[in-house]
């Protein structure tokens, strides 16, 4: 299938893949297209760089990490993480420690911090790099939320939008697994994909800022899906990066991001010892008191305490 030239536009609030997201007027061309247009503007002052990376491996999380908080500024994440905070407090027992599996820049944690004790997992030695320096009284740990065991139960889960980058339903229920052996009887699991197979929509979108050092990151993006037949759907970003001597560095890289249906997702959760629980698109809250913004997409997994059903 060839990558289309437009997409319609995404609706307000739909992506989360990386928080700030604005609308453009009119059809996007391609993303060569819009690339050699930047080039043709700022000249010999840009350095291009095409895709490169494969599964846990994207330089925006490796060699490019350093320019996160400006692409996605940790601002954005506030509304939704009061959401998920008020959600937490749901559970059958006090919410006092989470862990957080693939935190990333730890952008959503920045704003969790006030209320709860964190321990943040990210696979990206980088990417943790920049969270510490955003939270620096949380507890960071490097490894692959499929596989890794910290030994110890938390009262909370969280499985933010990181978990998109599993594309296949046997690294999910590896995810999920790890959730359910971290997570103590009574406590609560939150899993946050930006997509699910129901709720996918093609479309387009950006956003970006800049630091008071002159260095402004800005980015474009694309999500299509090559083949609705599959569990997985594709993103096309386009990264602007001036750095502050005035140097700019325009970087392409697809990303491969699941989109599981809801049966999957339920399935999974009960396979595990969850008891689960689905609120996507319009669908009511888990809480009708919780303030802030709720995710496009949220599975709970409650892991109830013995003897209760």
């Amino acid at each position: 299938m060839p990558f289309p030239d437009s997409y319609p536009e995404t609706p307000p609030g739909y992506s989360r893949k990386i928080p700030g997201i604005r609308q453009f007027a009119g059809p996007p061309r391609t993303w060569r297209a819009r690339v050699s247009a930047v080039a043709e503007a700022v000249g010999s002052w840009v350095k291009m760089d095409g895709m490169t990376g494969t599964a846990g491996e994207y330089r925006l999380y490796r060699e490019l990490a350093g320019w996160w908080p400006l692409i996605s500024p940790a601002g954005g994440y506030a509304g939704e993480a009061a959401y998920l905070a008020g959600v937490f407090r749901s559970a059958d027992v006090p919410v006092r420690e989470i862990l957080d599996l693939g935190s990333g820049g730890g952008h959503v944690a920045a704003h969790l911090t006030e209320h709860f004790a964190l321990t943040l997992v990210d696979l990206s030695a980088e990417m943790l790099a920049v969270s510490r320096q955003l939270n620096p009284g949380c507890t960071h740990r490097q490894g692959d939320m499929r596989a890794i065991r910290l030994g110890r139960l938390f009262d909370g889960v969280l499985v933010h939008d990181a978990v998109d980058y599993v594309t296949s339903e046997a690294d999910l229920r590896q995810v999920i697994g790890t959730a359910f052996a971290h997570c103590r009887p009574g406590g609560i699991a939150l899993f946050v994909p930006d997509y699910t197979a129901e709720t996918f929509k093609p479309g387009s979108g950006g956003g970006g800022s800049a630091d008071e050092t002159g260095r402004q990151g800005s980015f474009r993006e694309w999500t299509w899906d090559p083949d609705p037949a599959d569990d997985w759907i594709q993103v096309e970003y386009e990264f602007v990066l001036r750095a502050a001597d005035g140097t700019v560095q325009v970087v392409h890289e697809a990303h491969r991001l699941g989109a599981f249906s809801s049966e999957v997702w339920l399935r999974l959760l009960a396979g595990a010892g969850f008891e689960p629980e689905v609120h996507a698109g319009a669908g009511p809250p888990p809480r009708q008191d919780t303030a802030g913004e709720m995710p496009a997409n949220l599975f709970l997994g409650h892991r109830r305490k013995c003897g209760r059903g």
